[in-house]
């Protein structure tokens, strides 16, 4: 976590009129300006750039500065840096300079573009050129709604495309025909339509229809899944983009919660609302294991997460719920069924998470049962984690047995009796196991 913005490092008196209409004052680095103006001094142009101008409109702050450089050769703007800080070349073939000047990263770059000369996301041929227009500079961008800047130091609007107009229009479209040489922009369209609400133009959805994501390693592909959900906004535009993108092309597994899109874009919105206070890790849990709701066999479900992910620990947690995430809600559980339910999905406490969310589950009747299992759960001491086993090999061995086979038997024996509930200390676990050995 970054830590608290110190009031010396700001420009107060920053306003932007966002597109309701209402004037934003947000977070903005005086240094920014200064290094601006020996810019300009020097015969160049900076524009702030990307998602600090779409958020900004928005009337939401960004901490994500990045600034284009026009005019201006590379040893110039370091010579101008240098004042500041210590200028970090991280992207030496596209002419990112990275400057940390306390608390702000701030990203300095050249206009370039880039060509499709090979294949995967790698296959680009990248140039920059100082003295490209804005206009075309802003072409090789994703969507409009990211194809706009603010000319420094006045923060006066640079819109070619239209984005502006787009994003008070709530739709998502892509800037031109470069679009297509880079297929991670069909999956940055489904987390960008969820993150604003954003509808996709027919024309962007047509396209994105006839590109395929086949070249993009499970890494990019994971990166973009995770915006959809993590990022504040509302899963289910998300779901629409999916949709009309036609990218069950690629991910059959995911299907309709209960014949019905609507219901499943519902139950996203609802776990993604519910699931704030949860680690990213377990947030993951839930929403793709909510995605892949209505898949039938283990074998798809593990066929999709292998697409996405080769997490370890995410995949067996997701896989868990997955087994356990279908209740019957009955008027009551029994102590026994609690314990078996907790053991089956390593605790309840994920579960309340999705069936809390769940669209079927949305009745007062579900509720109330729900409700009742959690607390019952939580008397047996269950909720959080799932009830261990009492007998154990070390107690075992110091009983005088020596280690065999016997050892599993005897422990699966004795934990069945916990979970009937009638074994619930461990001085009654080896009560229990002198009687056995004494019967044999």
């Amino acid at each position: 976590m970054s830590k608290p913005i110190k009031k010396q490092c700001l420009k107060q008196d920053i306003q932007i009129q966002s597109i309701d209409g209402v004037l934003f004052s947000p977070v903005f680095p005086e240094v920014l300006f200064e290094i601006s103006q020996k810019i300009k001094s020097k015969g160049g142009d900076s524009y702030l750039v990307g998602g600090w101008v779409r958020d900004a409109l928005l009337g939401l702050e960004s901490r994500d500065f990045d600034i284009e450089v026009y005019r201006l050769s590379q040893e110039e703007l370091i010579e101008i840096l240098s004042q500041y800080a210590r200028p970090n070349l991280v992207g030496r073939a596209f002419g990112v300079i990275h400057l940390m000047y306390k608390t702000y990263a701030l990203d300095f770059s050249f206009p370039r573009t880039e060509n499709k000369i090979g294949k995967g996301h790698r296959g680009f041929l990248v140039q920059t050129h100082s003295d490209l227009s804005f206009e075309k500079a802003a072409y090789r961008r994703d969507f409009t709604i990211n194809a706009m800047g603010m000319r420094l130091p006045d923060l006066s609007l640079e819109d070619p495309y239209d984005g502006k107009s787009d994003l008070k229009k709530k739709v998502l479209r892509h800037v031109g025909a470069s679009f297509a040489e880079d297929s991670l922009r069909v999956l940055r369209g489904v987390q960008f339509a969820s993150r604003f609400s954003l509808s996709l133009d027919i024309q962007t959805a047509a396209l994105c229809r006839s590109l395929s994501i086949a070249d993009l390693s499970f890494e990019r592909i994971f990166e973009e899944f995770k915006k959809w959900f993590l990022k504040p906004g509302k899963a289910s535009y998300g779901l629409d983009a999916f949709l009309q993108m036609d990218l069950q092309r690629f991910f059959p597994e995911i299907q309709a919660t209960h014949y019905s899109w609507s219901l499943l874009g519902e139950f996203l919105d609802h776990l993604q609302e519910n699931s704030l206070d949860l680690i990213d890790h377990n947030r993951c849990v839930l929403f793709f294991t909510a995605l892949l709701d209505q898949t039938q066999k283990l074998q798809d479900l593990q066929s999709f997460l292998a697409k996405i992910t080769n997490e370890v620990k995410l995949i067996r947690d997701i896989e868990i719920l997955w087994k356990g995430k279908d209740l019957e809600v009955e008027q009551s559980f029994t102590d026994s069924q609690v314990r078996r339910l907790s053991l089956k999905l390593n605790g309840l406490f994920l579960a309340k998470y999705y069936w809390e969310s769940h669209p079927l589950y949305q009745n007062e009747q579900s509720q109330k049962c729900l409700q009742a299992l959690y607390q019952k759960a939580k008397d047996l001491d269950v909720f959080e984690k799932p009830p261990k086993a009492l007998l154990t090999g070390k107690l075992l061995v110091a009983e005088g047995l020596k280690p065999s086979p016997k050892f599993g038997v005897y422990i699966q024996e004795c934990f069945e009796q916990q979970l009937e509930g009638k074994i619930k200390t461990q001085k009654e676990a080896i009560d229990w196991l002198r009687q056995v050995i004494t019967s044999i």
